[in-house]
């Protein structure tokens, strides 16, 4: 895949400092300069040293990322709600893990990527996921098909610029329509569940009460910060863990057998196009 990036600074400045500043990353740089025939200034090949001027045009070219044999290939359906040469946005269902593990190597949503990609002849062939969810969330998932996708959506991970948000049904009453969880989360050692912890990594979550029921109450979620289990985590520590989350103490007699939790909208910068995208579920969990 061929990339193009102009220079509007009016400064020369070395080849390696001007892709830097759009965002190629690092390790990006160095593998690109071992790669044959990669960096093409004004169209015309050129080397690391190059040096670029005001206005100039580069180019420089990605090669396909193989099929890794060692991951398996799923031929199951995926539930595409928008894709591109450079993203793919699929709603994940409830029971379908993210990646292979020890419990399942052989039909996640990385599986069933890499089988939709090879039924279209693509030639990167590397999913990179980049906001996973549990086993047993259903929503919506953002997938980089390359490695430069995959390097500025992280980046944008980084900067806390993806936009996440999730409807949780949790047990009880939440008194207040609005609060913020400001509470660091770790996992004690030998143990599967996390918990707040006072030596935890910091995580913050923000919700607005929806709809408050008999003996539940339907919640927007916003994730400041992105730790594993956080909304679960977090609605835990409140004293109101979500609706059918086994892991978390949450009750099973309420019409869910798994967490009652689904992250419904979706929204990311496309640096490609130099456009917002955004995608929202219509359909709530819990109509």
């Amino acid at each position: 895949m061929q990339f193009t990036f102009i220079n509007e600074e009016s400064t020369s400045q070395p080849l390696k400092s001007f892709l830097l500043k759009q965002g190629i990353s690092h390790r990006l740089y160095s593998q690109l300069k071992h790669w044959p025939d990669n960096f093409m200034v004004n169209g015309q090949l050129t080397t690391a040293a190059a040096v670029i001027n005001f206005h100039d045009q580069v180019q420089i070219t990605l090669p396909a990322e193989a099929d890794d044999p060692q991951v398996a290939t799923s031929f199951a359906p995926l539930k595409i709600i928008y894709e591109d040469n450079n993203w793919l946005v699929i709603d994940k269902p409830a029971y379908l893990s993210s990646v292979p593990g020890p419990s399942n190597r052989t039909d996640t949503v990385v599986n069933r990527v890499k089988g939709h990609w090879e039924k279209q002849h693509e030639q990167n062939m590397v999913p990179h996921i980049i906001t996973r969810l549990d086993r047993d969330t259903q929503g919506l998932m953002l997938i980089a098909k390359h490695r430069l996708a995959n390097i500025w959506a992280n980046q944008q991970i980084a900067q806390h610029q993806i936009q996440k948000l999730y409807y949780a049904l949790v047990s009880g009453n939440l008194t207040a329509d609005h609060g913020i969880i400001d509470q660091p989360i770790g996992r004690p050692e030998n143990s599967i569940a996390h918990q707040v912890l006072s030596n935890g990594q910091a995580a913050r979550t923000e919700y607005w009460v929806l709809e408050r029921l008999e003996q539940t109450t339907l919640v927007k979620v916003k994730l400041h910060t992105g730790r594993t289990h956080q909304i679960r985590v977090h609605f835990k520590y409140l004293g109101h863990p979500l609706v059918g989350d086994h892991l978390y103490g949450g009750p099973l007699d309420l019409g869910f057998e798994h967490q009652a939790l689904q992250a419904y909208y979706l929204q990311f910068w496309d640096q490609f196009q130099q456009t917002t995208r955004s995608f929202e579920l219509k359909q709530c969990l819990i109509e």
